[in-house]
């Protein structure tokens, strides 16, 4: 793939783990970040499926997290904000995406089935198991980043644009 969407995914997943953090030890943040970077990857794939699509959102920038920071009341107007430049590479939808996916077991299923037919997956071995198979260690660690109500208004966000979106992909295996 040509267009690379890494800092997309990459800023969208720290601003998911900063808004939702863990309280435990070193292995509970690595296993929340590992979460949280599998469920921004599959929601970015999602989102921007082709090398065209993460050309343009490379070329124009995926809008910043300001909706986002106040939805969940981050303030992130101080002066600290001017030294966080990755806040302009969050993607709403991305973020509101990961979150469904993050909360709801069947969407996380259904989007990683979703993404073995596309351009990214293509060459690649999946494993989505801390997305779609969290163990008990897994959820400890990703409290409150898997919590529904806490996560329940930036996943409302985009839920119906990602249901239907799936549910297209659905449509359109059966066609074939």
């Amino acid at each position: 793939m040509s267009a690379d969407i890494s800092p997309v995914i990459a800023s969208t997943a720290q601003w998911l783990l900063r808004s939702y953090p863990t309280t435990g030890g070193a292995l509970d943040v690595a296993l929340a970040e590992a979460q949280a970077h599998q469920a921004t990857t599959a929601a970015a794939w999602l989102r921007y499926p082709t090398a065209a699509d993460a050309a343009a959102v490379a070329f124009v920038g995926p809008g910043g997290s300001g909706r986002l920071d106040w939805i969940t009341g981050v303030d992130a107007s101080g002066p600290e904000a001017f030294e966080e430049p990755w806040r302009t590479w969050v993607d709403e939808v991305v973020a509101s995406w990961a979150a469904c996916l993050l909360t709801t077991p069947e969407l996380a299923d259904e989007a990683v089935a979703a993404l073995t037919c596309g351009e990214h997956a293509a060459g690649v071995s999946l494993d989505f198991r801390r997305l779609t198979r969290p163990d008990d260690r897994d959820r400890r660690a990703a409290t409150l980043l898997r919590h529904p109500d806490l996560l329940g208004p930036v996943a409302d966000l985009h839920r119906p644009a990602l249901v239907r979106h799936l549910q297209g992909d659905e449509l359109d295996a059966e066609r074939v």
